[in-house]
């Protein structure tokens, strides 16, 4: 005989409606889709080269830091996670800390934020495509049906149960992981360009100028762990599920991310990786695992990148589609939105929705004669990426907050000492992005100036918001991110 606690969303529904499936995920499908997220082998092959062409072969220590201050604000996090059961996640977490006006705001600069961050990577998606096809088969197509094909895509993948698209991350991730493990297998069989070296995490090394702008790129690659919270109605035993899931994704990216980083590093040797990064920063993983291991393997890692980005496009999408649900059950997006299919239990009106807002998107870019990559990826991309850091800054703040005003039995350092802790080094990390932004976007002031804006300007909107609530629409703002009923425990 075993004890189950049922997800209390689940249980307060209305008997005869569609709810999400409670009880398909576990640890492990909850991590693939935070890592996925993150697009492991996108971010290695993409960014890494950049960040060693700019910080030095000090750049794997930033990767490390990285994941150390995130797994800080994990902490306060996840210790918040058992308290607060709402599928609202972060803005839930942010209105029973910070108050329903700052949580409302938070909302709405989270369903921007997730958007701006799945709809800017079609960009990437039609970019690495062509690439790929450019490389394999010597072919150049337009980028549009490939984006447009993606989204069809993506939109299916989130419209089947949320157990299907687990399992199809998870071969994804396997994918992509793979091919580094495997480079990484030959790098370090063959003792790498001139033997072996760790002077990456010597202190002369890592404690330099460029320092800053690893770190600025290190903090963007972990974007999306956090969304492990947004699971919990779907989750086995959340109150524990959760947790691990988060832990293992800031463990598994921060030491995968630093310890490939250093791996190639080592395939060109720690005096002669910056030029190569220089000559060609999007070839040298190409380039590395050509030598080491085959050039078999390099047309390998070019289908996989784009197959990793597959998987992070499916990862946010189902996100996406489980905050518009949270927001339409709170009676701030249209109810429609809050519809479950009937045999898939998937929110499948709000991913038609956010898969036609993706083409407009996608299309308006194409019809401006945009750069998938220059433009639509990184322009949309980055004032989401933006809005993400600045929830996650809203809630380590909100954390003692909330702590502050309800009984509990947590210790001090998870409910204050860890989320302060957190909140300037998030603080820093965003002034870090912010101040280095023309090397994420490589736009004009202006356009920069625009892209930073973007997130602050979707929060006071989000506050006007919930000033208009609070005066025409009472009930809703009171009951906003408002806990679910507690079920008794279902014996079995």
């Amino acid at each position: 005989m075993s004890v189950t606690t049922p997800d209390a969303s689940a249980e307060s529904t209305p008997p005869g409606t569609t709810t999400l499936r409670s009880g398909s995920l576990g640890t492990a499908d909850i991590a693939f889709f935070v890592v996925s997220a993150a697009a492991p082998l996108t971010v290695m092959a993409g960014v890494a080269p950049l960040a060693i062409l700019l910080g030095g072969i000090g750049a794997p220590a930033g990767y490390l830091i990285a994941g150390i201050t995130l797994a800080v604000f994990a902490v306060g996090f996840t210790t918040m996670s058992r308290h607060v059961k709402s599928g609202g996640a972060f803005y839930a977490y942010i209105t029973r800390g910070l108050g329903p006006a700052v949580g409302i705001g938070a909302a709405l600069l989270a369903l921007i934020g997730y958007n701006g961050m799945e709809i800017g990577v079609y960009g990437l998606l039609a970019s690495a495509t062509k690439d790929t096809l450019h490389a394999l088969f010597g072919t150049d197509v337009p980028w549009l049906p490939i984006s447009l094909a993606g989204l069809l895509v993506i939109g299916y993948g989130g419209f089947r149960s949320i157990d299907f698209g687990a399992k199809v991350l998870g071969v994804l991730l396997a994918a992509e992981t793979g091919i580094l493990v495997l480079l990484a297998g030959g790098v370090l069989v063959k003792g790498g360009a001139h033997g072996l070296s760790g002077a990456s995490f010597a202190p002369g090394h890592v404690l330099v100028s460029g320092t800053a702008v690893v770190l600025a790129f290190a903090f963007a690659a972990f974007t999306g762990f956090e969304s492990t919270v947004i699971y919990r109605r779907e989750a086995r035993d959340p109150n524990r599920t959760i947790p691990r899931a988060t832990y293992v994704a800031i463990a598994f990216l921060g030491l995968f991310y630093a310890f490939m980083v250093w791996i190639v590093i080592q395939a060109f040797g720690n005096g002669q990786v910056i030029a190569a990064a220089a000559k060609d920063p999007g070839g040298l993983f190409f380039s590395a695992i050509t030598t080491y291991v085959g050039s078999w393997a390099a047309d390998l890692m070019h289908v996989f990148i784009v197959t990793s980005v597959i998987a992070s496009l499916l990862a946010f999408h189902n996100a996406i589609n489980r905050y518009a649900l949270a927001l339409a059950e709170e009676g701030v997006l249209p109810r429609a939105l809050g519809r479950v299919h009937p045999r898939h239990r998937s929110p499948y009106v709000a991913g038609i929705v956010q898969t036609v807002l993706g083409a407009v998107v996608v299309v308006a870019f194409w019809a401006a004669h945009a750069d998938p990559y220059q433009q639509l990826l990184l322009w949309v991309n980055t004032p989401g990426m933006i809005g993400l850091f600045v929830l996650q800054l809203l809630v380590a703040i909100a954390v003692p907050c909330y702590f502050r005003r309800v009984s509990h039995q947590e210790g001090v350092l998870r409910t204050v000492v860890a989320p302060v802790l957190a909140a300037v080094l998030l603080a820093t990390a965003i002034g870090l992005v912010i101040t280095h932004i023309d090397l994420f976007t490589g736009a004009s002031s202006t356009v920069n100036t625009v892209l930073i804006g973007t997130a602050p300007a979707v929060f006071v909107v989000g506050l006007v918001l919930a000033w208009w609530l609070r005066r025409r629409r009472a009930h809703v703002y009171v009951a906003f991110a408002a806990e679910p009923a507690e079920p008794d425990a279902v014996v079995e």
